[in-house]
């Protein structure tokens, strides 16, 4: 019987992992104001697929749009 071997985990720099903690953090606030429609499609989308976060799911819905849009306008040389 072959013995498996045991990855060692890597060892990350304790300071950058907290740099990295620190630019995640959130802290510009924004706010969105939506009508009556546009709230019950979101209270029922996250009902229908069991969202538990709607600030979560806004924002990855925002940066899914945004990211597309830059990637689609990012400059040619030619």
């Amino acid at each position: 019987m072959a013995r498996s071997k045991k990855k060692a985990a890597a060892k990350v720099d304790p300071e950058y992992l907290r740099k990295q903690r620190e630019q995640m953090l959130r802290k510009h606030p924004r706010k969105v104001l939506f009508n009556a429609m546009e709230l019950a499609a979101i209270d029922e989308y996250c009902s229908r697929f069991k969202v538990k976060s709607r600030s979560a799911l806004i924002r990855q819905a925002t940066m899914e749009r945004v990211m597309e849009g830059l990637e689609e306008s990012h400059p040619t040389l030619f």
